[in-house]
């Protein structure tokens, strides 16, 4: 469950969401919880189900230069004391697809761990600060993925 949200609920709300990002290029409007997040659609397969499954995703990107080497998306379900089904997804099945406003590529998500996973979370909070409240208001260990492109 994401902040009390059912499973049905949890679909419904990404529903909207993913309506909103297709139906406006990728630009979230005014409204939406996701308005003012970085925002990506990323389609992966279900760990069970084994069908395609899209999730809206708030990141941040990691990069040297102008072009991000890669995205950060952290499975906080919202500060939830419960890991949100996507990240079992990504653990069993990284190759996914991701969109973004005018970019639509092939990738692999990579569970962070120790080292890497403490630089990427600080990139995280850094670009998203309310990222790290929801680290701090759980005591799970939130899952870090990193996005490649294939």
């Amino acid at each position: 469950m994401v902040m009390g949200m059912s499973n049905d609920e949890i679909l419904a709300f990404n529903a909207g969401v993913i309506a909103d990002f297709r139906a406006n290029d990728g630009v979230i409007p005014e409204g939406s919880p996701f308005h003012g997040n970085p925002t990506m659609l990323l389609t992966m397969i279900g760990a069970k189900s084994d069908r395609e499954l899209v999730s809206p995703l708030s990141y941040a990107t990691d990069h040297d230069g102008d072009e991000p080497e890669a995205w950060i998306v952290m499975a906080s379900a919202g500060g939830s004391p419960t890991t949100p089904n996507w990240a079992f997804n990504l653990r069993a099945h990284a190759e996914v697809i991701v969109d973004l406003p005018g970019r639509h590529f092939h990738a692999l998500a990579t569970e962070t761990e120790g080292e890497e996973r403490d630089r990427v979370f600080a990139v995280m909070t850094k670009q998203l600060p309310r990222f790290a409240d929801y680290q701090a208001s759980v005591e799970r260990t939130i899952p870090v993925f990193r996005i490649t492109r294939r």
